[in-house]
């Protein structure tokens, strides 16, 4: 069932999300080669609770009954998603999706952003950029009278144009008092299908895309989720509100995007 948020629902929402569109900005301040994902892990699960939040990924259950072990998921180069912190450090040329989520006065924040560690090539900035172009490509169609299927295609066709594979099985979500709500929302699908969106549906959009192949398979923790060819795999979300008719983004970049911009 699709639950459409009130005005005050939407209010405390975006308080969720702004904390995790802080917490990511943080994040942002110390990637660098040298550091582990579980220092990054370690930062974000203190800011969060500093702010009077709770990380809601830590704990998180899966299908097979692993709860998920960390704040954060850390998804390093051909991991797509759901990577688990540990004390590998990161190296010069990697890329890492850090996916961040908040519990606030009952209701969720869900963030992700994909970090570059120092200098990556140039193959790489332009996966980042086309997922990242294609997330906002996505949230333009998120209007009142248009369909799930619209915000679908927006990714689909703006990735594949460029050759690179769109994970078809995980996929974006409604959100709200709880972290994964009614509809999903695929990163593929056809214009003027799937529900139709309406004031009030607050949705994560969620685009994971990778270099090469599409086709991904999951490691032996039971949580990250690898392509199978090794390649790399970018993935950035934003929690929207369709609020007054048009999207209203919830989370925010602003803060990630500076701290790129002074480290340049």
């Amino acid at each position: 069932m699709i639950y459409l948020k009130t005005e005050d629902e939407i209010n405390l929402l975006r308080n969720a999300n702004q904390l995790v569109g802080q917490t990511l900005a943080e994040v942002a301040k110390i990637v660098k080669p040298g550091v582990t994902t579980r220092m990054l892990d370690t930062l974000a699960e203190q800011f969060i609770r500093d702010h009077g939040a709770v990380p809601t990924f830590k704990g998180f259950p899966n299908p097979y009954g692993s709860p998920f072990p960390a704040s954060l998921c850390t998804s390093v180069n051909g991991v797509v998603v759901h990577g688990i912190p540990n004390d590998e450090p990161l190296k010069e040329g990697d890329i890492v999706s850090v996916d961040c989520g908040a519990l606030l006065e009952g209701f969720n924040g869900d963030s992700c952003y994909t970090f570059c560690v120092g200098e990556v090539s140039e193959e790489i900035k332009h996966l980042l950029r086309v997922t990242k172009e294609s997330l906002y490509k996505a949230i333009d169609q998120a209007i009142v009278g248009r369909r799930i299927g619209d915000i679908s295609y927006a990714v689909q066709s703006h990735c594949e144009q460029y050759g690179y594979g769109v994970v078809k099985e995980f996929v974006g979500h409604g959100i709200g008092r709880e972290m994964h709500e009614d509809p999903q929302v695929p990163n593929y699908g056809r214009q003027g299908t799937g529900k139709q969106l309406k004031n009030g549906l607050c949705i994560a959009i969620e685009p994971m895309i990778t270099l090469g192949s599409p086709e991904i398979q999951l490691m032996e923790d039971r949580w990250s989720v690898i392509t199978r060819d090794g390649k790399p795999a970018a993935h950035f979300e934003h929690t929207i509100a369709i609020h007054r008719g048009k999207a209203e983004i919830l989370s925010s970049f602003e803060g990630i995007e500076e701290v790129e911009r002074q480290n340049n």
